[in-house]
């Protein structure tokens, strides 16, 4: 997720799930850089100042969230991909509001 300023706490960043233990690690590492974000950071997301990190390692942290719930999704034994389950959930609430 893309946050710019959410609700003025300052930060310009992504929230991306880690790995088990990976939040605290990261935020231990470099607090510049990784903090807790609202919401998902109890779940084990890391939010990323985006000024504090370059390209490449942007990227490396984006794909490993995406490996991540990649694995999440084969080990739960989910068909559908992210996006599609999404929009086929958005279909069943649009078809329940128009009944």
């Amino acid at each position: 997720m893309f946050a710019n300023n959410h609700h003025g706490d300052g930060h310009v960043a992504v929230w991306i799930p880690a790995a088990s233990g990976g939040q605290a690690a990261l935020i231990e590492e470099a607090p510049d850089t990784y903090f807790r974000p609202p919401y998902v950071g109890v779940g084990g997301w890391v939010g990323v100042e985006l000024s504090r990190v370059d390209d490449d390692q942007l990227g490396a942290l984006v794909r490993e969230a995406f490996r991540l719930m990649t694995s999440k999704t084969i080990a739960s034994g989910d068909k559908e991909s992210p996006r599609s389950a999404r929009g086929s959930r958005a279909s069943q609430r649009k078809r329940k509001a128009s009944s």
